[in-house]
């Protein structure tokens, strides 16, 4: 289904209504007199007050119409693009702050936060799903859930020129890293099931995910550096 939206659907009319009048289609029917209202199209013709009443209208209409035109362009709703040329939000910044508090987390007490246990003394089971809620690839309500955009808009802050390339290489490295950790975190969720596979196959690929953990630790840290969010 295409969706068009009200003010394009204005903007469209008033553009219509300026080509028809621009070539003669506009001629207001009150401006009419009754014998011309009678007579047939190809015997039709205004008397010349009628006409000069006409050009007369026909400015109004021009006018009205281009101050109505100029109202739909000013009240359009901002693009998304436009909303990215503004610096992250205190909101935003402490999103990422919170997240590499996260990430530490998970590192320093990884084995007990990828490990999950049944009810009651039950077998317990390596999980690899901890790594992807750090990592804000679990949820959209994880600090660092799409954490990229708010990367997007630091260039936006006020910040030293010369961290600037050292800030691209984090962002770009942070984004290799979770990509990386996440496979490998999938992998694992399945490494039990797998032809040849069992807990040792679910522990190394556990083990390869954390490697690119550590990865995205230090990108994030470098970009919390960067843009002074310390």
């Amino acid at each position: 289904m295409i969706s068009i939206r009200l003010p394009t659907i204005l903007f469209s009319c008033t553009f219509l209504l300026l080509t028809l009048a621009s070539h003669g289609f506009w001629i207001p029917p009150h401006r009419l007199t009754n014998k011309e209202h009678h007579t047939t199209c190809n015997q039709s013709r205004l008397s010349t007050n009628d006409h000069d009443a006409v050009l007369a209208s026909r400015r109004d209409f021009f006018v009205s119409a281009f101050s109505l035109a100029g109202a739909f362009v000013v009240l359009l709703p901002k693009s998304p693009a436009f909303a990215l040329e503004n610096p992250p939000t205190k909101a935003e910044l402490d999103r990422i702050k919170l997240g590499y508090k996260q990430i530490q987390n998970l590192l320093n007490n990884f084995e007990k936060e990828t490990t999950v246990c049944r009810d009651n003394g039950g077998e317990c089971k390596r999980d690899a799903d901890p790594i992807r809620k750090a990592l804000g690839l679990r949820s959209t309500t994880d600090p660092l859930f799409q954490i990229e955009k708010v990367f997007a808009k630091v260039k936006y802050m006020d910040i030293d020129p010369d961290k600037l390339d050292q800030f691209f290489d984090a962002t770009e490295e942070w984004n290799s890293s979770i990509n990386m950790s996440n496979s490998m975190a999938f992998i694992s969720q399945f490494g039990e099931y797998n032809p040849g596979g069992g807990k040792d196959e679910v522990l190394k690929y556990l083990n390869e995910s954390k490697k690119q953990v550590v990865i995205a630790e230090k990108a994030l840290k470098t970009i919390l550096d960067c843009i002074g969010a310390e």
